[in-house]
């Protein structure tokens, strides 16, 4: 197995420390240390990350449940190819997921918060002069808190679950994405995108669930061309023509 840094033990309780290890092989993954048909080894991963092999194992189940690594009998844990293609399949999910969701929590989120990321929002639409590094770590809260208050105000616990369970996926994708743009300099998809989520936000306040799931469906199929084009090198580009997501 590569990657195989030594990072301090993981000082949390049990939950937390498999939230801890899925995340670090996410971006293992997406960065290149992992590569492909690597193999995880449960002793390995447990010495490297400080804990017993139960957090490791429920970290892998997490992994195989979201698609990145593929659990094979007498193989044990492996890491899977992620094409562009599927990327696009997984904001075809998201979008099916997320409208649904944004639809349902009209009228349910709290206005409070939806006024505080309103604010929020303008002030990143008209800022200017802010070093891009802190440009994109506000734009990382911003973004988690408008989908993690959409998430929790649907009113459906099971499709509440499943966005949780898969939103660890996405944002590595986004931040994948984010990391590309910043390597080159380009920040056209931090304002595109802020002027996204604002128009979301500013439909669920009007308490129009219809224009809310739109600008939704919106945001991702743009994020989705972003999120392919960011795959790492070796990923088959033109696997994805004529998919659309």
């Amino acid at each position: 197995m590569s990657a195989s840094r030594n990072p301090e033990p993981l000082k949390c309780d049990h939950g937390l420390r498999r939230q801890a290890i899925v995340q670090s092989l996410i971006g293992d993954v997406f960065q290149g240390r992992l590569r492909t048909g690597a193999h995880l080894v449960t002793q390995e991963l447990a010495q490297r990350f400080g804990v017993s092999h139960t957090p490791v194992r429920e970290a892998l189940i997490a992994l195989a449940g979201i698609g990145l690594i593929d659990l094979l009998p007498n193989r044990g844990a492996v890491v899977r190819r992620v094409t562009a293609i599927e990327v696009r399949e997984v904001c075809q999910v998201r979008r099916a997921l997320e409208c649904e969701a944004t639809r349902s929590a009209c009228g349910r989120a709290e206005p409070t918060r939806l006024s505080d990321l309103a604010g929020e929002l303008r002030r990143m639409v008209a800022v200017e002069g802010l070093s891009a590094g802190a440009f994109i770590t506000w734009a990382r809260a911003v973004d988690s808190s408008l989908h993690d208050l959409i998430a929790d105000s649907c009113g459906n616990a099971f499709l509440s679950k499943e966005l949780g369970r898969l939103k660890l996926l996405f944002r590595a994708f986004r931040d994948m994405a984010w990391a590309h743009d910043e390597a080159r300099n380009d920040y056209h998809r931090l304002a595109e995108e802020a002027h996204e989520h604002l128009a979301i936000v500013e439909a669920l306040i009007a308490g129009d669930a219809r224009s809310a799931a739109r600008a939704m469906a919106r945001h991702i199929r743009s994020g989705a061309r972003y999120w392919s084009r960011a795959m790492p090198s070796g990923t088959n580009h033109k696997e994805h023509k004529g998919h659309e997501g």
